[in-house]
């Protein structure tokens, strides 16, 4: 995927061909770039399975012959100047969909068994623990939104014949917009209409986002004594994954109601401000309330380290 991403960039450079009135390099560009911030945090959650390692390891597999396949059908169309995602214009077309169409679903199922794993796995530091399984449960739900997309016929693919055999584009990205209009840069996001890609985009991520969160309060735990403790740190993840997931819900709310990012109207900003709002009294209240250390007494009253460490 790392390569896959130098290569599309150099064509998005010397390749002037658009498509939807972008360069057709573009979306085989941001899928690898995705991929690669995707596949090695999957990895590395797979490395903490203390149990279920082949299970684990074949879900992975799974994962990566999938993006593989995902891969190659959207640079092969990008290749010919055709749209990868709810095309059947022709029956070429429309075989590639389907492959790609039933890849997503078993890609989708097999990381909700990598999500179960991580779910009963008993992870040593409860912190890690949570981040982790609180960022692939939420990554399975912005992949979701990928459904979401192929249910999602425009008016004008309804004026074309919708799901009938024969209409030539059968679901979209945009909602209350066709494709391919105005979009934001590098993104290409809609600036006109409601954009479930960025919903989707959102959700995944936060396969990386929450582990960066934990990395992040673990590099400052030195300097601020608060975070040395692990209670707080668990804390501070728990509210941190609820924002996002809250976030995410925003986003996709947004979306679905024909809205474009930059532009919210008032119910939108009431309901970011109440995540803002409630995020932040969370987090000052997990930072204020320091947990209370247990007072030894009679037989524990010797610091026993390991205990200390199991707690």
């Amino acid at each position: 995927m790392a390569v896959a991403a130098v290569l599309t960039g150099l064509g998005i450079l010397v390749d002037d061909r658009v498509l939807d009135g972008v360069p057709i390099w573009s979306k085989p560009f941001k899928f690898a770039v995705s991929f690669v911030a995707y596949c090695p945090a999957l990895a590395w959650m797979l490395s903490l399975l203390p149990r279920g390692r082949r299970v684990g390891w074949w879900a992975g597999t799974v994962v990566t012959v999938g993006f593989v396949i995902e891969m190659a059908i959207i640079t092969g169309q990008a290749a010919r100047s055709r749209h990868s995602h709810f095309n059947r214009s022709t029956p070429l077309d429309a075989a590639l969909y389907d492959v790609m169409a039933v890849t997503v679903v078993i890609l989708w199922l097999a990381a909700l068994v990598i999500a179960v794993l991580l779910l009963r796995a008993r992870i040593l530091d409860p912190d890690q623990a949570w981040a982790v399984r609180l960022g692939s449960l939420i990554a399975l739900a912005g992949a979701a939104i990928g459904f979401v997309m192929s249910r999602n016929i425009t008016p004008e693919q309804v004026a074309a014949g919708g799901r009938a055999a024969g209409s030539p584009m059968v679901g979209a990205h945009s909602v209350g917009v066709p494709d391919g209009g105005p979009g934001m840069p590098i993104t290409g996001w809609s600036t006109t209409g409601g954009d479930l890609r960025i919903a989707h985009f959102f959700g995944m991520h936060a396969l990386q986002v929450l582990p960066l969160l934990l990395l992040a309060l673990a590099a400052l735990a030195p300097r601020i004594a608060r975070l040395r403790d692990p209670r707080v740190r668990l804390r501070l993840i728990l509210v941190g994954s609820g924002a996002y997931a809250a976030v995410f819900a925003l986003l996709t709310w947004q979306a679905l109601r024909g809205q474009p990012l930059l532009r919210p109207d008032a119910s939108t900003l009431v309901a970011a401000a109440a995540v803002l709002v409630v995020g932040a009294a969370a987090t000052w209240a997990a930072l204020r309330t320091a947990p209370r250390p247990v007072e030894p007494s009679g037989a524990d009253a010797t610091p026993d380290p390991v205990k200390e460490y199991a707690a």
